[in-house]
């Protein structure tokens, strides 16, 4: 599916970054590694390369990471790109200043696994930053989100509070905004939003 809708003409998510993390973004330690989960076509990657991070975008897709690669080049920076489900991907200990997850909605079970690396694989005061689609997207008139035959992969608070252990919350928050990137997040959206930091 996914390199099916990169394969499209243009950015299905547009080039500019997402609003949640361009408003958080400087959380992370300044000038340090961010990992991007599920990256696709980049947006934002570049952007926190764009603000002096050294980035690792991941993601399943090839040709996703390949227009973020290309988006990289023509906005004058450089970013690593690695091709893995994140079934498959180790997200490593002690590695990170950030870790990005915009949007990365997976199974239930894969979520859980991925998230229970987050603490471990930040550095101290590494920061962890998620914006996701809640189920109550589903009662909204905007585009986005996983389908409603996929409910497990919605993610909420309480269930974010739960899987994200050996981190504190800086923000935690569901809230409703209007989202605009590109087609395929358009419009009245129901998200939770979440900034958390290893402090131990």
């Amino acid at each position: 599916m996914w390199d099916q809708r990169y394969n499209e003409e243009g950015f299905a998510y547009g080039t500019t970054p997402n609003d949640f993390l361009k408003s958080e973004f400087l959380r992370i330690p300044k000038g340090g590694r961010v990992l991007c989960l599920a990256e696709g076509e980049g947006r934002n990657a570049v952007f926190l390369a764009k603000q002096g991070y050294s980035v690792t975008a991941v993601d399943q897709s090839p040709v996703g990471l390949k227009k973020a690669e290309s988006l990289a080049v023509e906005c004058g920076v450089e970013i690593s790109t690695i091709v893995s489900d994140l079934a498959d991907y180790d997200l490593g200990n002690e590695v990170w200043d950030g870790i990005v997850s915009i949007s990365a909605h997976l199974p239930a079970i894969l979520r859980k696994d991925i998230h229970s690396q987050v603490a471990g694989a930040l550095k101290k005061n590494g920061v962890f930053i998620l914006e996701a689609y809640t189920e109550r997207h589903l009662q909204m008139d905007g585009v986005g989100g996983p389908p409603p035959s996929q409910k497990e992969f919605f993610m909420s608070l309480d269930k974010l509070a739960t899987e994200l252990i050996g981190l504190e919350f800086i923000v935690g928050a569901e809230v409703d905004r209007d989202i605009y990137e590109g087609k395929y997040h358009q419009g009245e959206s129901a998200v939770v939003q979440v900034v958390a930091c290893k402090t131990a």
